[in-house]
């Protein structure tokens, strides 16, 4: 059960500040909810999510709940090679799922409702490349379903039944576009019994070789978890005639990692694991077998036997055969990416990356068909199979460039379509536009010498998204549609188009005042069509102030951040303010100071935002710029006082405004904002509290690098130790809020990690909370975990931040007083 003070049902309960009392013991016990205009903010209905048809004909609506309740995040779920499976539904865990569906036809039509079993939890949808028929997965008691359905009848039909999605997808469309191709769990696969006592201890043993580890969750730890890994992740393949709903088993039970059908329908591309296990990485860096089957399962080639992953060098790859793939843009061809460089970014070499090719019917020898000097970041193919455009990525320099290769004039010079540093927001020329082919496959869209980039259009006043068309031949661009100023409006897909007319294309419109809404925008007849109209579902936060924000740090780097004031605030007040912040790094100062994103989005207030100190009173800062310049073997040497000079550019900013009080100032952050926010707390006094959310404050426990440190613990010791907020605990003199997640999934931010720095603070005499939330990973999904958690937030900030020694209370205007 909930439990909390009554709800204020005042009409003016919205704009005032929020005093209640609370014991703050170690022995609070229950949920607690935040003030009732929080709990209204949060419980407000999600419009439905749009899923446009691959030949934009049809749209499904896909309603989700806003919050699934703490029963959904606790359900039983095991832990095993760094997968969390569902064990009654025998997938990778989920908590969220569809709860219906609505079918348009065509887009902005009255939607017809899909007639789902009551009660129905869909786990995904999925459109047939063809646009007739969609297929969805539907959660029971008794494991995984598959369902499907037509355009042209709704009705949905069973077609599959103990589906197991534990190593990847369950299902894909094949190319014919009507049938289906899946993993199901044998039947007659008997669990593995706990053993009463002992069968003996877990053995691990090293041989010298270089293993770099990183802190992976979930692992596997004894024979007995072994066993149980093989149980629920075997499976079997198996093929669908969605018209008879005759099911055709291929090839035998193994742990299928990935099966994918060629674009012909002829062969399959088929990666299985094989044993040893490991203790300490997760099933994705298991041994391997890369085979080719025919469709109904008999071996054709063995691409690869590719061995235990530990011994790839920090942010290396494998050496072996790695994004194995069928070629798009051809009947049955793979691809796949080579290191030639020993899978070492540190090592010095003339080329890193080549890409090879093997044609069906796979008997001669693999070709080099590209070869590049930095490492491969993908292939996106066009129609024609011998044109594909190719992105690698300098680590040293962190840029990235994108290039068209004709393979058939391998020594002509490739055209460069993208080169530039990849924190490089402002130049940006946006991504290709693809499309599915008659295959199912997805190529790059092309009308005559012509293809389409979309991009976000990020500029000093913020983010413009815009449609470019580019002329291959030219190297010349040409802007078909940019988002107006003062709203934001994002491209979502192509409807129609030419190569002697501008296209139709769908779009997301929203502004400060109108939500997310869908439209159709005939570019060349320069008309709009509204395909939905969902309602604001919050109108009682209309009224908050938006404003991008730009100042300069000491060293001269520029900041940003969008500022929020609530609704009813009069010019010249100073209200307490929340600086919420995530580091990021960067190569030069340039772009660093960068503005991303847009003052014109219509603010939705989800989980437990930092946003809701609106509706208390406070200002917030919010994405306040916390870039960390320099060279990125060496730029952690200087995080503290770049993110301590950002902090108080941040604060200036706010004050010279005129909108917020200097003295009460709480600081805020999740995850990498929570390892900062401590790290502040420790080394400036600029702020008077903090919350920091499912952070990592001890760098010794995360010693093979940590966000983008290239350095091990015994390479740079001196930068674990003094970034170690754990180790300057005693420096810690402003009250800590730290919230985590009980079962955090999150690569180094074990609830270890909060529970020794409340220790530690406590130890040294500091003030200091910890809440540990039960079931939930590293974000906090069920309403009791983010209602209790916007309870704490804001009773934590009101008792340290806005009820602080030396500042008053700034009451919005027009209120009637706390309460």
């Amino acid at each position: 059960m909930l439990s909390g003070m009554p709800f204020p049902r005042t009409a003016a309960a919205f704009l005032l500040p929020l005093v209640f009392t609370v014991d703050v013991v170690a022995q609070d016990a229950g949920y607690r909810l935040p003030p009732r205009e929080v709990v209204d903010l949060l419980d407000a209905p999600n419009p439905p999510s749009v899923d446009f048809s691959p030949d934009a004909s049809a749209m499904l609506s896909v309603e989700r709940p806003v919050m699934p309740s703490i029963e959904d995040i606790v359900r039983p779920w095991v832990g095993l090679a760094g997968t969390r499976v569902d064990t009654q539904l025998r997938t990778e865990r989920q908590t969220v799922f569809i709860t219906g569906l609505s079918l348009a036809v065509p887009p902005g039509s009255d939607p017809q409702r899909i007639d789902l079993p009551k009660g129905a939890r869909v786990g995904e949808v999925r459109w047939s490349h063809n646009s007739r028929r969609f297929a969805f997965t539907l959660a029971t008691e008794n494991g995984m379903e598959l369902w499907t359905a037509s355009v042209d009848d709704t009705k949905p039909i069973r077609v599959a039944q103990n589906l197991c999605g534990v190593l990847g997808d369950a299902f894909e469309f094949l190319p014919d576009g009507d049938n289906l191709l899946v993993k199901v769990s044998p039947k007659g696969l008997e669990a593995p019994r706990a053993p009463d006592v002992p069968r003996g201890p877990a053995i691990q043993e090293t041989s010298g070789k270089s293993t770099p580890i990183r802190t992976y969750q979930d692992l596997l730890s004894d024979p007995y978890s072994e066993e149980l890994f093989a149980y629920y992740a075997t499976s079997e393949i198996a093929r669908i005639d969605v018209a008879t709903r005759k099911t055709t088993r291929v090839g035998s039970p193994a742990l299928y990692a990935s099966i994918q059908s060629s674009p012909d329908g002829e062969h399959l591309l088929v990666t299985r694991l094989e044993r040893p296990f490991s203790y300490v990485l997760p099933a994705n860096l298991f041994p391997q077998t890369i085979e080719v089957w025919t469709a109904d399962g008999r071996l054709e080639k063995k691409i690869a036997d590719v061995p235990m992953g530990e011994t790839i060098p920090m942010e290396g790859v494998r050496t072996e055969p790695r994004s194995v793939q069928w070629q798009a843009s051809a009947r049955a061809t793979l691809v796949w990416a080579e290191a030639l460089d020993g899978g070492d970014p540190k090592k010095k070499a003339e080329w890193r990356d080549r890409w090879m090719s093997l044609a069906a019917p796979f008997t001669s020898e693999p070709r080099e068909i590209l070869r590049l000097a930095q490492r491969a970041r993908g292939l996106q193919w066009m129609q024609s199979p011998s044109e594909v455009l190719a992105t690698e990525y300098d680590r040293d320099r962190r840029w990235t460039k994108t290039a068209l290769y004709d393979l058939d004039a391998p020594t002509a010079a490739p055209r460069i379509i993208d080169d530039r540093s990849a924190n490089e927001r402002y130049a940006d020329p946006g991504s290709p536009v693809t499309r599915l082919s008659a295959w199912g496959t997805r190529v790059v869209r092309r009308d005559g010498v012509a293809i389409y980039r979309a991009g976000r259009g990020d500029s000093p006043l913020g983010a413009r998204p815009f449609l470019d068309r580019y002329d291959l031949r030219e190297g010349k661009s040409e802007r078909l549609w940019q988002c107006a100023p003062n709203v934001y409006e994002s491209f979502v897909a192509i409807s129609t188009s030419g190569a002697n007319t501008k296209p139709t294309i769908f779009t997301s419109y929203e502004s400060p005042t109108e939500p997310p809404n869908y439209r159709e925008r005939n570019l060349q007849a320069d008309t709009i069509v509204s395909l939905t109209n969902f309602p604001d579902p919050t109108p009682q936060i209309r009224g908050v102030h938006k404003e991008l924000v730009t100042y300069t740090r000491k060293d001269g780097v520029k900041l940003s951040a969008t500022l929020y004031l609530p609704q009813g605030y009069t010019k010249g007040q100073k209200l307490p303010l929340v600086v919420w912040a995530y580091p990021m790094e960067f190569s030069d100062a340039d772009t660093a100071g960068q503005v991303g994103g847009s003052p014109f989005r219509f603010v939705r207030l989800r989980g437990p935002s930092q946003l809701l100190f609106l509706t208390q009173g406070y200002a917030v800062m919010d994405d306040a710029t916390m870039p960390v310049v320099g060279d990125p073997e060496t730029m952690n040497d200087t995080f503290l006082d770049q993110i301590v000079a950002a902090a108080q550019a941040a604060i200036d900013k706010a004050v010279e405004m005129g909108v917020a009080d200097r003295k009460r100032v709480g600081v805020g952050g999740h995850s990498y904002g929570a390892f900062m926010t401590a790290n502040l707390l420790a080394h400036c006094d600029l702020f008077n509290a903090g919350i920091a959310r499912s952070g990592a404050y001890n760098r010794t426990l995360t010693p093979f690098g940590f966000q983008s440190e290239r350095r091990t613990l015994w390479e740079a010791p001196d930068v674990y130790w003094k970034l170690s907020p754990f180790l300057a605990a005693q420096k810690i003199n402003e009250p800590m809020l730290m919230i985590h997640g009980e079962k955090d999934a999150n690569l180094g931010t074990f609830p270890i990690q909060s529970e020794r720095m409340y220790q530690a603070i406590k130890g040294n005499g500091g003030t200091a909370r910890l809440v540990i939330l039960p079931g939930e990973s590293h974000g906090y999904q069920a309403r009791e975990s983010v209602l209790h958690t916007a309870a704490e937030m804001i009773e934590w900030f009101d008792r340290h931040v806005k009820r602080a020694s030396g500042g008053g209370e700034a009451p919005i205007a027009g209120a009637e007083g706390d309460h």
